[in-house]
């Protein structure tokens, strides 16, 4: 197993990620290996200024950086030895397991899309969240972002996507699926919710549970809900900005603990050739740790390949 970590990515690199990697290998089985994207001189610096050693790695040098003001489309093309471009062509040469990054997600999703391709059959990958929910498990929200504007076939895709994560990735066998919507009854919604409610009453793959509200999205409705990138991304948003504010606040809840971004670290890009793990750009170490652990059990449980196989 050989997890690829981009070095350069994110408002606290290069040592957030090197010790988010340290602190991952403690707990990572002894027959994976993490590889290190980057420029070598910093990462050897880093792995020695926290004492780690360096023999401990495989280093592959990357000396450009991929910024967060960089143009997604334009990057990866201008910059083909950063740590991102890199990650991508050891990627597609099966050359790593995964590749995750808190760097640029224009650039990463770009990059899934031209250096792996999409799965044949997915017209529109996209980005989850995860959903902590009231009664201990958590549920995911696609898509968060990458997707602003969708047609109802998109939508009924999101959801096929989303339940072959949850049933592969967090064994769920049989995951309730729920469209999010601005009331229970199928005919309520716009014009794209109303038709993608259609779609998925008249097929018989998934466990389409029908409409959800915005109030059922932490009290364990569904596993997977479903919405265009735009609305994902307000609401997740939101559930960050009420975790911030309670904390500024001073005030803790177990619960509202579940919220912080650095339990999950990453998400998958759900529907290219290969594992890629997108971090938040604000990742401190633990979320860079948490990341890592997560691209482990994607790899481990080979999503890319469940999902080339399942649409086929």
């Amino acid at each position: 197993m050989k997890i690829g970590l981009d070095i350069s990515g994110g408002d606290f690199a290069p040592d957030a990620n090197i010790k988010g990697a340290i602190l991952a290998k403690k707990e990572l089985p002894q027959d994976s290996n993490i590889v290190l994207i980057g420029d070598q001189e910093q990462i050897l610096s880093g792995l020695s200024s926290f004492g780690e050693d360096a023999a401990g790695y495989e280093i592959v040098h990357a000396p450009d950086v991929i910024t967060m003001h960089d143009h997604p489309t334009k990057a990866i093309p201008s910059k083909p030895n950063s740590s991102i471009a890199v990650g991508f062509d050891l990627l597609a040469k099966k050359e790593l397991n995964v590749f995750a990054s808190t760097g640029n997600t224009g650039a990463m999703l770009i990059g899934a899309m031209f250096k792996l391709g999409a799965i044949e059959g997915v017209t529109r990958p996209c980005i989850t969240s995860t959903l902590p929910q009231i009664n201990g498990g958590q549920g995911v929200l696609l898509d968060v972002g990458s997707n602003a504007d969708c047609k109802p076939e998109t939508l009924a895709l999101f959801a096929e996507l989303g339940a072959l994560y949850m049933k592969n990735v967090h064994h769920i066998e049989n995951p309730r699926v729920g469209l999010l919507s601005i009331g229970e009854e199928d005919a309520k919604g716009n014009l794209a919710t109303v038709a993608t409610n259609k779609l998925l009453r008249e097929q018989n793959r998934l466990n389409f549970i029908g409409n959800i509200e915005g109030r059922d999205l932490f009290t364990g409705a569904a596993d997977v809900i479903v919405c265009d990138g735009f609305t994902g991304n307000v609401v997740l948003k939101e559930a960050e900005g009420i975790y911030m504010l309670m904390r500024k606040r001073g005030i803790r809840d177990e619960f509202f603990d579940r919220f912080n971004y650095e339990n999950y670290g990453g998400t998958p890009i759900l529907g290219v050739k290969g594992n890629v793990i997108i971090g938040h750009g604000i990742s401190n170490d633990i979320a860079v740790k948490n990341m890592i652990l997560h691209a482990y059990e994607v790899a481990k449980n080979g999503l890319a390949t469940k999902v080339n196989e399942a649409f086929k």
